[in-house]
């Protein structure tokens, strides 16, 4: 089973944020929401590179700026792993994570004058989109 496989990691070349910080930012949010559990092992930085198209030097400095959060833990000769402690990941430092997101989006909403409805209508379009994201990787998981 692969990272991919309990979450959907995806780069966005074009959001402006570096690769590593986008890797950082979902493996925190999917330990998080519950998706990673404590003690589990994350994928080795040479596979998840290659899994995600990029260099393994940006995978390891997404795991070394995990680290230093607190986030995960490396065991040598054994992997990284979702640290037992992972006290930045509770429910209201989980609510102010996505709040800054929401805020990030409205604003941009508001710089390219996207009205409130069609927002929301976005926002709804987005999140079926990614329910059926979900449904096809479960689907083929089992075909």
């Amino acid at each position: 089973m692969t990272i991919t496989d309990t979450m959907l990691l995806q780069i966005n070349y074009k959001s402006g944020k570096p690769v590593y910080l986008q890797v950082v930012d979902q493996i925190r949010a999917a330990a998080a929401s519950g998706h990673l559990q404590t003690g589990e092992l994350l994928p080795a930085i040479r596979p998840l590179a290659v899994e995600l198209r990029v260099n393994r030097n940006t995978i390891a400095k997404a795991y070394t700026e995990l680290e230093s959060q607190g986030v995960i833990e490396t065991l040598p000769g054994k992997g990284c792993f979702l640290k037992a402690n992972n006290s930045p990941l509770k429910k209201d430092v989980r609510r102010k994570l996505l709040i800054e997101e929401i805020d990030q989006a409205v604003v941009q909403a508001h710089h390219l004058q996207v009205a409130r409805g069609e927002f929301l209508e976005l926002v709804r379009e987005r999140l079926d989109a990614l329910e059926e994201r979900k449904r096809v990787n479960e689907t083929s998981k089992y075909n």
